[in-house]
């Protein structure tokens, strides 16, 4: 098997490279949105290959692993009898059902509290800390790759509570699930959190090689299942103690040492590339995608947006092949689409001023018959305002100005405490999603709150925009099918005059221009919010309404292209996913026969 790793990885470099899937969380450590999973993979195929005794041949003279456990044994029992280390707890002899794999000749099980100190550590004081001490933290280590991502002193990181003390040699491991792959060999004597402790090997292991036991995959299993605590899950020490380790010749430990630190290395030239490849990728699609909205803007739709758009167009299948480029072509076409830039304007459209003199006068009916309450008028908007050209027959006006009701909901009396388990719909924040509502963590009110809470009635046509938090700016058309429900005080109701345009308000509220207002505007320090007066100062484009609807119609066929896109590169992942999966598979299979 050593003999055709190198084949496995060269001959493979298309599937470790194309394997990708988005994160779910990032975690302490890494910033990264995307994982390349095939590379990890591989990684991970490495490192059971070195613990199986896989990937370099054995050497018939080397001194076998029953030799150096005796010896190991022999130091243990002398550093006892000096009171050097305390006598612990015997730990049972090893079954053969709990053998995870057959082992080279050579080889021999072992446990991991034998021929180690794990759960053993002597403690650090903050006040006997030298100012250029290495306080080391699991954030300073890289998930997966386990590299040590900064080294930082004392006098940078002061602390109160007491640290593990480690020593130059001693594998760091970090116990705390998810973390539970996070592990170094220190270059330096130290500190480190009580979520990773320091393990000392006895003679004859070397501290490289124990690094690669505890991050092979078989001994994360281990520990992912040996774990306790709701909060922080952890190995307990005890647990940690009966793992299961091959122990093998120290001259054989070196030479798995050495090809490993080879593979990994390529490993890292492979992910570079990737990354490199993949960042120059999402480069070309926003320089190619700005050369649509920065097409002239006083008369759109002309040669040169056409040429470019037809450019694009033909080459969708090769551009548009990642996740980050599919988000940043949707968020072209919002922008495209406020800007007049989707669709070609028709002379014969009723212009936007004249829809905007209707609303008015709707408006100030509404107010004469007292089912409105008359507002201070809205200032007209100058040129210094407006953020873009508007093609011939659009207009800006302020969003004040567009609605009949503008202005957030409320908390019903004695907040939480009125939530009933059936009722009226109460909307909150997080049921406010730009692909629609998400009710699987609902509030509901009682008939009676909901009659007393009359301005925070919802109802179909409405448009709900979310005004403070990480939420900010998240936005939907409340649907028909909900008939009525109540939002709180971090929703905004956006009730138009012109019910009609309400997709062409919602579908520009998400446009990455609007977008740019809402968070440019917001105020506040600990929560960040939009206020009735900040929302009804915004300036809005309208096309005439004849156009917002061809707008409309337009958008959601190339936003249903780009969510065929996007399902095609998820059964793409899933197939190369599914391929590595298979490859790593037939490897070990391969190794065990």
């Amino acid at each position: 098997m050593h003999n055709t790793v190198n084949a496995l990885i060269t001959d493979n470099i298309d599937l470790w490279t194309s394997a990708i899937k988005k994160r779910n969380a990032t975690g302490r450590g890494s910033n990264k949105k995307i994982e390349l999973s095939g590379i990890k993979k591989l990684r991970e195929l490495i490192l059971e290959l070195a613990v199986r005794g896989k990937l370099v041949p054995q050497d018939a003279n080397d001194e076998p692993a029953s030799v150096l456990l005796e010896r190991i044994a022999e130091e243990k029992a002398q550093l006892i009898a000096d009171k050097t280390i305390k006598k612990q707890k015997a730990l049972p002899e090893i079954s053969g059902e709990e053998k995870l794999f057959e082992l080279p000749q050579q080889w021999a099980w072992t446990r991991l509290g034998l021929v180690t100190n794990y759960g053993t550590c002597d403690k650090a004081a903050s006040q006997k800390v030298e100012a250029n001490t290495w306080v080391l933290e699991l954030e300073d280590v890289e998930k997966s790759t386990s590299k040590l991502l900064k080294k930082v002193r004392y006098n940078e990181r002061e602390f109160k509570s007491s640290k593990n003390k480690f020593l130059e040699g001693d594998v760091i491991y970090g116990k705390l699930r998810p973390y539970l792959d996070k592990v170094i060999v220190a270059n330096e004597s130290g500190v480190c959190t009580t979520e990773m402790i320091p393990v000392r090997a006895y003679s004859g292991i070397l501290p490289e090689f124990l690094r690669l036991i505890m991050k092979a995959p078989y001994f994360i299993r281990y520990a992912n299942e040996s774990t306790h605590g709701m909060n922080l899950p952890r190995m307990g020490t005890d647990k940690a103690r009966l793992a299961l380790i091959p122990i093998l010749p120290l001259a054989e430990q070196h030479r798995i040492v050495a090809k490993v630190d080879e593979l990994m290395l390529l490993c890292d030239q492979l992910e570079q590339k990737t990354e490199e490849s993949l960042s120059a990728h999402q480069t070309l699609v926003e320089v190619l995608l700005a050369t649509l909205t920065d097409s002239d803007s006083a008369v759109p739709v002309k040669e040169s947006f056409q040429t470019n758009w037809q450019r694009l167009a033909e080459h969708f299948d090769v551009l548009f092949t990642t996740e980050a480029s599919i988000e940043q072509l949707k968020q072209t076409i919002l922008q495209l689409a406020v800007m007049g830039k989707l669709v070609p304007q028709n002379p014969n459209d009723e212009p936007a001023s004249v829809l905007l003199e209707k609303i008015a006068k709707e408006k100030a009916q509404l107010i004469a018959d007292k089912k409105i309450k008359k507002q201070k008028p809205l200032p007209a908007i100058t040129d210094e305002e407006k953020p873009f050209e508007l093609p011939s027959g659009w207009g800006f006006e302020r969003l004040g100005n567009l609605t009949s009701r503008l202005g957030s909901g409320s908390t019903p009396r004695g907040g939480q405490s009125a939530y009933v388990d059936k009722g009226i719909i109460f909307l909150r924040s997080q049921n406010i999603w730009n692909d629609g509502l998400k009710l699987d963590d609902t509030a509901y009110i009682t008939d009676e709150t909901h009659d007393k809470m009359v301005n925070t009635h919802v109802f179909p046509n409405d448009v709900l925009l979310n005004i403070t938090g990480a939420s900010l700016g998240r936005s939907i058309i409340f649907p028909e099918k909900l008939v009525t429900a109540n939002v709180s005080q971090h929703v905004t109701i956006i009730r138009l005059l012109e019910t009609s345009m309400c997709k062409f308000l919602h579908m520009g509220i998400m446009s990455p221009l609007v977008q740019k207002l809402v968070w440019g505007r917001q105020v506040g320090m600990a929560i960040e919010g939009l206020s009735k007066k900040v929302l009804e100062q915004f300036e809005f484009p309208v096309p005439p309404l004849a156009e917002q609807h061809r707008i409309v119609a337009k958008v959601d066929e190339l936003m249903t292209l780009c969510d065929q896109l996007k399902a095609q590169l998820n059964n793409a992942q899933t197939t190369q996913l599914h391929l590595a999966d298979a490859v790593v598979n037939n490897a070990l299979k391969t190794a065990v026969g």
